[in-house]
């Protein structure tokens, strides 16, 4: 079982026609993702990859049932479609855009208030379940269905924890990339909440790094349930210089917040298995497991 999406998904893109959308969407479809339709104003009514071309997004969920949609829309106007998502009650949409300007995602976090749309990203990897559905621009090379839940802050950390559990006999239920921005869409608590109430994830790994509060954030829900799983954190950044940008907009402490020992401290606190390196963590989750 997966949380977020799964077999059953049907999922639109908005920016269906570029060349970006196109290369992933058609690997995506080729995964096995059940892709209805896509969206581009002013295109409706033309067909691109086989799959019909909607001027709005109320037009393509009114036309194809579609609960889900990935937007590969640039900075510009990823927010308007975002919120236009959000309008259309979509179920789960998820952005990999990056670069959205942070005064648009106060937009985009206004608009979900209230709203049934559970938001991933932007500046994220996707969401993947294994063999089931493909939503984001993740490899899947080494992924494996299985019983382990990731969720994470850094691609290219999911990558290396998802090959990890895969050789250790694990795999992924599934994988969720919440994006590396300062503001952003569902965060580490949400995601906890889901994996912890899906019957077949046996254990989480939580991929955390310098920056924001996510890990805070998720240290105090952990400390105010008990947790019928064992939960595995990786937090990067330990060696990182203060009040110095690392990668992207969210990774950054200033003052003496948000480092990684203060992250690290808190989730061990609240009962959180600590992996020392990256190298460490599928042999912490079976060892927790076990």
């Amino acid at each position: 079982m997966a949380i977020l999406v799964g077999p059953e998904t049907k999922v639109i893109c908005q920016g269906m026609t570029g060349r970006t959308a196109s290369y992933h969407i058609e690997r995506a479809m080729a995964y096995g993702t059940n892709v209805v339709g896509g969206v581009r104003p002013g295109k409706g009514g033309s067909r691109h990859l086989d799959v019909p071309v909607f001027d709005t997004v109320s037009d393509a969920v009114a036309e194809t049932g579609a609960d889900a949609s990935i937007v590969f829309v640039p900075p510009p106007n990823a927010a308007e479609a975002m919120i236009e998502a959000i309008e259309a009650e979509i179920p789960v949409v998820v952005c990999v855009t990056e670069r959205v300007p942070v005064l648009d995602m106060v937009r985009v976090k206004a608009a979900l208030e209230g709203s049934v749309t559970r938001l991933v990203g932007p500046n994220s990897q996707g969401v993947l379940s294994p063999q089931a559905c493909k939503l984001g621009v993740m490899s899947t090379v080494h992924e494996r269905p299985g019983s382990i839940g990731i969720v994470s802050r850094s691609a290219t950390l999911t990558s290396e924890i998802v090959a990890q559990t895969s050789a250790a006999g694990l795999g992924q239920s599934t994988t969720v990339g919440i994006g590396g921005d300062a503001v952003h869409g569902i965060g580490f608590v949400d995601c906890l909440q889901l994996f912890l109430e899906d019957p077949e994830t046996r254990g989480v790994i939580l991929i955390g790094e310098i920056g924001g509060a996510e890990e805070e954030m998720a240290a105090d829900y952990l400390n105010s349930v008990k947790a019928s799983k064992p939960i595995v954190a990786l937090v990067a950044g330990r060696h990182a210089p203060p009040e110095r940008r690392m990668g992207h907009a969210g990774t950054l402490t200033l003052f003496g917040r948000a480092d990684a020992n203060q992250k690290i401290k808190a989730l061990r606190f609240a009962g959180v298995h600590i992996a020392p390196n990256p190298n460490d963590v599928a042999e912490t989750m079976r060892q927790s497991l076990e």
